[in-house]
């Protein structure tokens, strides 16, 4: 079945960096767009990149735009989510997701970012 592991998250403060990863499983990675969303309490979970199949194309969320960088690696099944110049905005739960007839989500990783 399909399984999407993040990693990476953690405390960090305002203007430092992360890299989250996540590991995918159960799909044919390489045919798949792939999308990095984020959640707060309260709030509705937000897409914030996403990158084509051939990863020739992505899109951000105007406020992490020229900050965070989406990528991928289709011999390893995984994408990324580097997150520099980090914000206390930033803060919440980051998951990756995958849309094959329904939208998989993977277990989320927290990032705290301090001011």
């Amino acid at each position: 079945q399909v399984q999407l592991v993040e990693s990476g998250g953690g405390l960090v403060q305002s203007g430092g960096t992360l890299r989250l990863s996540c590991a995918t499983s159960g799909f044919s990675f390489g045919h798949r767009a792939m999308s990095w969303y984020r959640q707060v309490p309260g709030k509705e979970r937000e897409r914030v990149a996403a990158i084509t199949t051939d990863g020739g194309s992505t899109i951000y969320e105007d406020s992490v735009r020229g900050r965070f960088s989406i990528s991928r690696d289709d011999a390893k099944s995984t994408v990324y989510l580097q997150m520099n110049n980090l914000k206390p905005e930033d803060t919440a739960v980051y998951y990756c997701s995958v849309f094959i007839v329904n939208r998989y989500w993977g277990q989320g990783t927290q990032v705290t970012v301090s001011s």
